[in-house]
């Protein structure tokens, strides 16, 4: 038994040994903090270099099957809810409240501060630009698909990895 000097010591299985439940709590908040930062700059400076490089409406060629474009959306990732205004900007905070509930519960479940920082930071940095101009910029043109952003690639990746972290690894539920 520890003595009370010795901190206790949990390995999580997603990181490095960390001391304690408060300590993995606030690994875990600064994980979700530095994603969220991340998707925010790398989303804003993209936006903004569209907004200052490549007309509305026009497209440059940028690697095989890949376009940019600079187009303004209404709606929600991808043009789906085109003018929805208020109900888009309901549903966007009804979700971002719920998965930011759920991550306060549970901040120590592994990997879930991965899907929370994609998700928040993806969810901000669209809000951003919807408060802001009442649309969001988007520039990122693959065949067959409407054109996205940083910040929707970070909430697809975010559900995604959601999901994953919900559901587990396929060999775990295969096990049970």
């Amino acid at each position: 038994m520890p003595s009370a000097a010795e901190p206790i010591v949990a390995t999580m299985s997603n990181g490095p040994a960390v001391k304690s439940t408060r300590a993995r709590r606030a690994v875990a908040f600064a994980r979700v903090g530095v994603l969220v930062v991340a998707v925010l700059v790398l989303d804003q400076l993209t936006k903004h270099a569209v907004i200052a490089n490549i007309p509305l409406g026009t497209t440059q060629k940028f690697l095989p099957a890949v376009n940019l474009v600079h187009i303004h959306n209404s709606g929600v990732a991808f043009g789906f809810f085109a003018g929805g205004g208020a109900v888009v900007l309901i549903l966007t905070l009804t979700a971002l409240s719920a998965l930011v509930i759920y991550f306060l519960r549970r901040p120590t479940r592994p990997w879930l501060w991965l899907p929370t920082g994609l998700l928040v930071g993806g969810a901000l940095g669209n809000l951003i630009d919807r408060l802001a101009h009442g649309y969001v910029t988007d520039f990122i043109k693959l065949p067959a698909w409407p054109a996205f952003n940083i910040s929707d690639m970070a909430i697809t990746f975010g559900v995604l990895s959601l999901l994953y972290v919900l559901e587990g690894a396929p060999s775990k539920r295969a096990e049970e």
